[in-house]
């Protein structure tokens, strides 16, 4: 009984730091990326100008935001216990290895063009931006907004999380969905989010206390 109490303690706090890590290093790898690559400047001319370690430092970040990121979903997933959906958990858990493995091969293009001196040739440095920017732009945001809707789905099913939050998490997937080609600025969204849950989860874990308020599910 002892090792049970701790176990349901402790699970939701780990989920909920660890995606607080997760939404600090990869807010900070994505903040990194964009400022060695901004937007209005000619295709492949960024890479040339900075001369800045910037994608070696956001893939060498990476890294760690990705263990934090698997630990979230591994211990959110846990915490679903009887209520889960097998549908909507493929989908949250596939959904989830594929953002991230996309970040990886984002985050990888940049640092070997960068390290390598490849950068250094116009056409090799435009061709690796635009492949770092589609597969984060493009592809890893639009799996991060299939994440948010099966998972928001679940919350729904189950009444695990507030109305709120559901609704909020359907907006702004749709949201990245329709248009996540706009700008890469628009990557921040989703760690933003995953700071809302895990804020949220450690409020009605006690971790957090808001004087005068409560957040228990109704």
């Amino acid at each position: 009984m002892a090792q049970q109490h701790l176990r349901r303690l402790s699970t939701p706090r780990a989920a909920a730091l660890a995606g607080v890590l997760f939404a600090l290093l990869c807010g900070t790898a994505l903040v990194l990326i964009r400022t060695a690559l901004p937007e209005g400047a000619e295709p492949g001319s960024q890479w040339l100008v900075t001369g800045s370690t910037n994608l070696q430092v956001a893939a060498t970040i990476m890294p760690f935001a990705g263990i934090s990121f698997l630990w979230f979903m591994g211990v959110m997933r846990d915490g679903l216990g009887r209520y889960e959906d097998k549908f909507f958990s493929t989908v949250f858990v596939g959904s989830g290895i594929l953002f991230l493995a996309m970040l990886f091969v984002a985050a990888g293009v940049g640092a070997g063009l960068e390290h390598s001196g490849g950068a250094m040739d116009p056409s090799v440095a435009t061709f690796g931006q635009f492949v770092l920017l589609t597969i984060s732009k493009t592809y890893a945001l639009r799996m991060a907004a299939v994440f948010m809707i099966s998972l928001a789905t679940i919350w729904l099913k189950t009444g695990l999380m507030p109305h709120w939050l559901v609704i909020t998490s359907y907006v702004l997937a749709v949201g990245l969905l329709v248009a996540g080609d706009v700008s890469m600025w628009l990557t921040l969204a989703f760690p933003a989010w995953v700071l809302v849950v895990s804020v949220l989860v450690l409020i009605r874990a006690g971790v957090i206390d808001l004087p005068g308020e409560s957040v228990h599910q109704t």
